[in-house]
């Protein structure tokens, strides 16, 4: 952890130095061993550092988890549910344009994509150690069992964000006519993490961003434009 720690440092100080962004920073794009980019080349600057305890952001995040726990059915509850794992099928498979069931070449190719975004989501949440909101106030109860739905400590930024907004841009991209259905898909699971205690609000905001920053290194990837175009080719004829 320490080396790539160090590692990490290295990539920031060289990309804030030449004048680039993170993304930028990383020059070479390729495909390593398991995965479409380098999880030892990401850097935390991606997102912003998170709200520090007590700002008035963090005070607006606890606000706003107080109002949905006293608001929240259980109708909504059961949805945030059925989506602990953020995998594919979870948050898409109603609306996947994919035949059912999911053909293993695109499974594959989807959960090569959530190991990556999961590395990512880790190490950053591994830096920046925010604790989830109910573990920083014991009046928040979340209404899913923190064991059961395999909750760890940390909680910014946040993976489900992260995921889902990745998988709708893609999905995005291989069927346009339908990016607002994959969009907003991808924003209901992210605000289901607040509604049901797990994330701050600003934990969700961020995964998005990173979201963003993530895909648009995917798509500078030759292995994985490739895999994009054996999804098209996997998609319902409509």
């Amino acid at each position: 952890m320490m080396k790539r720690k160090l590692l990490l440092g290295l990539i920031l100080s060289i990309s804030l130095l030449s004048g680039v962004s993170a993304a930028e920073g990383q020059t070479k794009l390729v495909s390593h061993a398991g995965h479409y980019l380098d999880p030892g080349a990401q850097s935390i600057s991606q997102i912003a550092p998170a709200p520090v305890d007590g700002s008035d952001l963090d005070k607006i995040d606890m606000a706003t988890l107080h109002e949905w726990q006293s608001k929240r059915t259980q109708a909504e509850c059961e949805r945030a549910k059925s989506e602990t794992s953020a995998s594919y099928e979870e948050v898409f498979g109603a609306v996947s344009p994919f035949p059912k069931p999911l053909p293993k070449k695109a499974a594959a190719i989807l959960a090569k994509i959530k190991s990556d975004t999961d590395e990512t989501v880790v190490m950053i949440k591994s830096h920046y150690n925010r604790q989830r909101p109910f573990k920083r106030d014991s009046t928040l109860t979340p209404c899913i069992d923190p064991a059961r739905g395999k909750i760890g400590p940390l909680a910014y930024p946040s993976g489900h964000a992260t995921i889902s907004r990745v998988f709708a841009l893609i999905l995005s991209a291989l069927v346009p006519a339908k990016k607002d259905i994959f969009m907003a898909k991808a924003d209901a699971a992210a605000l289901n993490r607040v509604i049901s205690g797990v994330h701050h609000p600003s934990d969700i905001e961020a995964g998005k961003r990173l979201a963003d920053s993530l895909y648009s290194q995917f798509l500078e990837v030759p292995a994985f434009t490739k895999d994009l175009d054996k999804l098209r080719s996997l998609i319902l004829k409509q």
